[in-house]
């Protein structure tokens, strides 16, 4: 279902970025669960660039079960703009739910009105994909901007609306990657690095889908995902480190 998406983000990092390919740890690249009535697969690709220094991407391929596309685009250390968040999620078809989000390492006033403010245009053109909807595992003001896409949609506006949206925001944050100045003050570059290993910290502990994972693929294999992989910077917290005993 979110293959077009994959796709065109591909063809996108490909063409604009020299891009390096990096190998994911022993494993954890490509899993089969035949767990269920219908087996899944997990396929992951990680890549960097002088620009970004993580550009990470995975596919779940559950059939008409389940269909799960996550992206996160992490710049290199010396440019403080935004990550770019993608999560689109179907359930059987009926349950489609897009995400897709230029997400802020600060909350400032002045950090909004340099790179958040520039999405308003962009996200009035696509106001029935930004539905308010309440956010369960996670603080609205914390990792997201207030121009999200955030929706729940019917299955045959996936590959229309929700396509249309999706490019619009990967265009306009490759261009926002592509006119970033880098920051060349140590302190500033070491702020960057901080408030990045902070945002895989929150983001770990509070990752709805390592249940997700854990039931297809299994908690061990879920844990070295979720820590070596998807938010490496992230250290496991004492509940975890439990779980794992």
């Amino acid at each position: 279902m979110y293959k077009p998406f994959q796709k065109h983000l591909e063809e996108e990092i490909h063409r604009l970025f020299d891009l390096q390919t990096v190998p994911l740890p022993d494993g954890l690249e490509r899993q089969v669960s035949e767990r269920g009535k219908n087996p899944a697969t997990i396929q992951s690709w990680s890549y960097s660039c002088p620009q970004l220094r993580k550009i990470r991407y995975t596919y779940i391929d559950g059939g008409t079960t389940i269909q799960v596309f996550n992206s996160v685009i992490y710049p290199s250390h010396q440019y403080d703009i935004p990550l770019l968040g993608i999560d689109l999620l179907s359930f059987n078809r009926r349950k489609n739910l897009v995400v897709v989000d230029f997400q802020p390492l600060f909350q400032d006033a002045d950090y909004q009105a340099k790179y958040i403010e520039p999405m308003q245009e962009m996200y009035k053109s696509f106001d029935d994909l930004a539905q308010n909807l309440g956010m369960k595992f996670y603080d609205a003001n914390r990792y997201f901007s207030k121009y999200l896409i955030f929706a729940k949609a019917d299955a045959d506006m996936v590959p229309t609306r929700v396509l249309e949206a999706f490019k619009t925001y990967v265009a306009k944050y490759f261009e926002m990657v592509g006119g970033a100045a880098p920051l060349t003050d140590p302190s500033d570059i070491q702020r960057i690095v901080q408030a990045q290993k902070d945002y895989d910290q929150y983001s770990a502990e509070r990752d709805p889908a390592h249940g997700l994972f854990s039931s297809y693929f299994g908690h061990e294999w879920a844990e070295r995902f979720l820590y070596e992989f998807l938010f490496e910077d992230a250290r496991p917290v004492e509940a975890a480190v439990g779980r794992r005993r």
